[in-house]
């Protein structure tokens, strides 16, 4: 059977756009959600979103020209410089394979949303002003096209659009590609860039952001008082390779990624189903096509979006899924706490979380929770950073269409 290992991992995020920077501010909890000052939010009960802040495309993606990266959308310049990240840290360009053997797979839930409301306005106005660029850039698929172009990778090239779950649905579909024996590396994640007043708009008449006025209080995924989730922005990216070949190139192995399970809940639009029972399944086939047993689960990155349904009914899953007893010895926490949500790049970037945390026996602290909520009882990482000898970890994402995808990644022990 085919092994598939993690080589590489690059992010840009609201706590970092670098992978070094991120995980230093993961490691000191720091909140990397801040005030919306892109554009006014006067009309809006929403104030606070996890923005990009000082991202320089032209200094962090330096081999192409400033006017190409123009007709680039933000999401897809994420993706391209998480990219360069991911395949820095692998030590590797992987040109010693085949190209129609290396993938290109990144997970897109909007796409170029912000871009969109930019040249509804100039239509609206007169349609010849429309930019030419608008359907190349807006579309969700650009982000894996360019990273493609610009690498050269010729093997399976995607997009997965599957709201919330997109970035963990584009790592687990690469990774059985690997496993199978159709590829021997891949790229893989989930970008997104719609911060703006047309998407806020949507979210806040569904009454699914946080209303907080204290930034301490924005995102609190599990907490009693949760008031919603944190509109976030960015990308995370892995480097997947068949491990003889990460192997013989004397590679630097962070993690082994060994099982994936995808489910639909065929219940609710935006709602997660009440039961837990299709993300439940979810994670018990990652655990299982990962060779291991529900007590050697012993973290979890949730979903956590800090929503009254989310939580409750992902709390549901994960009993279900591990078996009470298990359940409650195992470690969970939520990125989200200080990121916000990131949409489709969620599982990307939280993906990247679990497998630094696997590597480092590293679990950070579930941030902001002050209140306990009995219909989320399990261990949150509430009461600070632990270190955990972390056998077995599930990284899990949820999104709206009742889409579920969970990802299981492994210590590397040779």
């Amino acid at each position: 059977m085919r092994r598939v290992v993690i080589t590489g991992v690059g992010t840009v995020n609201p706590l970092g756009n670098n992978t070094e920077e991120f995980w230093a501010n993961i490691k000191a909890n720091k909140i990397g959600i801040s005030a919306i000052d892109q554009f006014d939010t006067s009309d809006f009960d929403v104030k606070f979103a996890g923005t990009v802040r000082g991202f320089d495309a032209p200094a962090q993606i330096p081999d192409v020209e400033k006017k190409e990266l123009k007709k680039m959308d933000r999401f897809t310049q994420f993706a391209l410089a998480s990219t360069k990240q991911a395949l820095k840290m692998a030590g590797s360009d992987l040109k010693d394979l085949d190209p129609y053997r290396v993938g290109v797979m990144i997970g897109v839930g909007i796409g170029g949303l912000l871009l969109t409301e930019e040249e509804v306005r100039k239509f609206e106005v007169k349609p010849d002003k429309v930019s030419v660029f608008f359907i190349p850039m807006m579309i969700a698929n650009m982000a894996a096209g360019t990273v493609s172009m610009k690498t050269g990778f010729k093997g399976d090239n995607f997009c997965t659009t599957t709201a919330c779950s997109s970035g963990t649905h584009a790592i687990g579909e690469a990774f059985r590609k690997i496993k199978d024996g159709y590829l021997d590396a891949a790229i893989c994640g989930g970008t997104e860039a719609c911060i703006s007043r047309f998407c806020l708009s949507s979210f806040n008449n569904m009454k699914a952001l946080s209303r907080a006025t204290e930034l301490e209080k924005a995102s609190t995924p599990f907490d009693l008082n949760r008031q919603g989730f944190v509109l976030g922005e960015g990308c995370g990216i892995l480097c997947l390779e068949e491990y003889e070949h990460a192997k013989a190139r004397g590679a630097n192995i962070i993690a082994e990624i060994a099982g994936y399970g995808a489910t639909g809940d065929a219940y609710h639009m935006t709602s997660p189903s009440p039961t837990g029972e299709a993300a439940a399944h979810a994670m018990k086939m990652a655990y299982t096509e990962a060779g291991l047993k529900p007590e050697e689960i012993n973290y979890i990155n949730a979903h956590g979006t800090s929503t009254g349904l989310n939580d409750k009914y992902e709390t549901i899953a994960i009993k279900l899924a591990l078996g009470e007893e298990a359940a409650r010895k195992t470690v969970i926490n939520s990125t989200k706490s200080m990121t916000g949500h990131l949409l489709g790049a969620a599982g990307g970037m939280e993906a990247v979380v679990t497998a630094l945390s696997v590597k480092e026996g590293f679990v950070h602290r579930t941030v902001g929770y002050t209140t306990p909520d009995p219909e989320c009882d399990l261990d949150y990482a509430t009461d600070g950073n632990r270190n955990v000898d972390i056998k077995g970890a599930l990284s899990n994402s949820l999104g709206f269409g009742g889409h579920n995808a969970t990802i299981c990644i492994k210590k590397y022990e040779g």
